[in-house]
């Protein structure tokens, strides 16, 4: 226990000290800073990089509370700080990356910077027109699972006998596609994952990488991100049912299969008077919904559902549940 009581005096003493020099430090007109040393870039997974950079040795020992401004320069733009020597960034690579870094100093009321270093990766190579194209995907839940479904199109310049190979990455998890469906040409031109290591809650970003191959030219991979709410198509709604009483309509139906409590969902409502062919839709929430009507006349009633925007970003309506009929019974 004494021992402990040393070291921890140790401690504050040494950390008072620092606090002293960087206050002194502060005082002086100017300070300089080096850039960082051995900054790198190494790809660790489809859309994934890893940044890495350690301080430079010859600067002045006195000097301590540093950070790094990081830089994304290409694909897309963004700039943060970091008190760590490497930083992870997710990214579409198939147009390549790079990024820069800088020592910096925030000392009281100022501020100093180094130079910036910079490290980039090469866009990989391909002939143009030969990727693939309108990569559109969707997931839904089915019998507990989340599967994916993804489509595209041949690019305009891609030769006859070019073949795509389809690669999906969720957090620690990468698979390939084993389920293809094929066009006229025997190109792979979509993909179906029944079951996935995907978050059933559709939080998250999903990354998708398409390569090809041919033996004419070089094929240009793609690489895109999908957030994860945006592609998630939750389940119809289960057990729709519809009884008139009167000229009242009563319509009633359970939540979708799915990851959400009841109380995320809203819904449509779709009544279609077929004598009068003449539909109207209601948005509501709940699970049950009742309409003043023409008890002469015969309905056709569907329901859809979404994730209500208190439990997630909003996304993509449930397809419409399959159509129930309803007549008054004289």
């Amino acid at each position: 226990m004494y021992h402990q009581y040393i070291m921890v005096i140790i401690f504050l003493f040494l950390t008072g000290s620092a606090v002293v020099l960087q206050a002194n430090l502060c005082l002086e007109k100017e300070i300089l800073l080096l850039p960082p040393v051995n900054f790198t870039i190494m790809v660790t997974g489809l859309s994934k990089v890893l940044l890495r950079w350690k301080p430079n040795p010859n600067q002045d020992p006195r000097i301590n509370c540093v950070k790094y401004n990081v830089k994304i320069n290409t694909p897309n733009e963004d700039d943060y700080e970091t008190k760590k020597t490497q930083s992870t960034s997710v990214n579409v690579l198939h147009q390549g990356f790079s990024a820069s870094v800088q020592t910096i100093l925030h000392c009281g009321s100022r501020f100093f910077q180094s130079n910036w270093v910079s490290a980039e990766l090469q866009a990989p190579p391909g002939a143009p027109g030969t990727s693939a194209v309108n990569l559109t995907c969707v997931t839904k839940i089915i019998r507990d699972e989340v599967s994916l479904h993804c489509t595209w199109i041949v690019g305009r310049n891609a030769p006859k006998d070019t073949q795509y190979f389809f690669f999906y990455r969720f957090d620690r998890y990468t698979k390939e596609c084993q389920e293809y469906r094929k066009d006229s040409w025997n190109r792979n031109i979509a993909c179906w994952f029944p079951e996935t290591a995907i978050d059933g809650k559709g939080r998250g970003k999903l990354a998708v990488h398409i390569n090809g191959s041919s033996k004419q030219m070089v094929i240009k991979p793609l690489d895109q991100l999908f957030d994860l709410h945006a592609i998630d198509q939750v389940n119809p709604p289960m057990n729709v049912t519809a009884k008139m009483d009167g000229n009242h309509l009563f319509i009633q139906w359970e939540k979708p299969v799915s990851n959400f409590p009841r109380k995320c969902f809203d819904y449509e409502v779709d009544i279609y008077n077929i004598r009068r062919d003449y539909s109207q839709t209601q948005k509501i929430q709940g699970n049950s919904f009742d309409l003043i009507i023409d008890p002469t006349c015969k309905y056709s009633i569907k329901v859809r559902a979404t994730v209500h925007f208190d439990c997630r970003k909003n996304g993509l309506w449930s397809e419409w549940s399959q159509s129930i009929s309803v007549e008054a019974h004289i």
